[in-house]
C-alpha cells in the first residue's frame, strides 16, 4: 500500500494576520511596545521577519490594530445594552459603564500601550479621540432625556458633563491597569465610578 504524505499546516493570511495581533498583546502584558522589535512579532507568530511587513508596516500599526479590535468591541457591547434608564437608572449606568471596564480589564496591556503612544502617534491619538466622541454621544443622550422625563435634575450642561465623566472613566482605568500610585483598586473601579456618574446625574 503507498504510504500517503503528510500534510503541510500552513497559515492563511488573515491566520497570520492574527498570529500577529496575539502575539503582540501577549508581549505588551510583558514589556512596553518600545522594548518589542518586530523580530519578536514575526517569530511570535511563526513568520519571518520580511512577511511582517506584508501585514502591518510597523509596530505602530499593530497597536493601532489591536486598539481598534478593543474599542470596536467596546462599542459592540454599548449598543447591544438595554436603554431601561426609565426603570433602573443606577443599574442601566453601571451596565454601560462595566462594559468599559470589563472590556479594558481584559485588554490591559493593549490599553495602557495605546494610552502611551498617544502623545506621540497622531493615528493612536485619532482613534482614541473618535471612540471618546462617540461614548461622550452616548452619555450625552441619556442625560439629556432623563433630564427630560424629570429624572435628573437640569444644572451642569449635559456634554460638558458627560466629558468630564468620560475623562475620569479613562483616567481611572489607565491608573488602575498600568500600576500607578495612586490608583483606584481595580476590584472597586466601577463601583466607584459607577457611583460618581450616578451621583453626578441625578443629585
Amino acid at each position: 500500500m503507498a504510504q500517503r504524505g503528510r500534510r503541510t499546516t500552513r497559515l492563511s493570511g488573515d491566520e497570520r494576520q492574527e498570529a500577529i495581533l496575539i502575539t503582540a498583546e501577549t508581549l505588551l502584558a510583558e514589556r512596553s511596545l518600545d522594548e518589542i522589535s518586530i523580530e519578536d512579532l514575526a517569530t511570535g507568530a511563526g513568520i519571518s521577519r520580511p512577511s511582517f511587513y506584508f501585514y502591518f508596516s510597523s509596530k505602530d500599526e499593530v497597536l493601532l490594530a489591536l486598539l481598534d479590535r478593543v474599542i470596536g468591541e467596546v462599542q459592540q457591547r454599548v449598543v447591544t445594552l438595554p436603554r431601561d434608564f426609565d426603570t433602573d437608572p443606577a443599574a442601566a449606568w453601571r451596565r454601560a459603564i462595566g462594559v468599559f471596564v470589563d472590556v479594558f480589564a481584559a485588554h490591559r496591556s493593549v490599553s495602557a500601550a495605546a494610552i502611551g503612544a498617544r502623545l506621540r502617534n497622531p493615528e493612536v491619538n485619532a482613534l482614541w479621540s473618535s471612540a471618546m466622541q462617540t461614548w461622550v454621544g452616548y452619555a450625552t443622550d441619556v442625560i439629556v432625556a432623563e433630564r427630560a422625563r424629570g429624572a435628573a435634575p437640569a444644572g451642569t450642561d449635559a456634554r460638558q458633563l458627560a466629558i468630564a465623566l468620560n475623562l475620569m472613566n479613562e483616567r481611572v482605568l489607565s491608573a488602575a491597569f498600568s500600576g500607578e500610585t495612586p490608583a483606584v483598586d481595580q476590584s472597586v473601579a466601577l463601583d466607584v465610578l459607577a457611583g460618581i456618574w450616578i451621583r453626578s446625574i441625578y443629585n
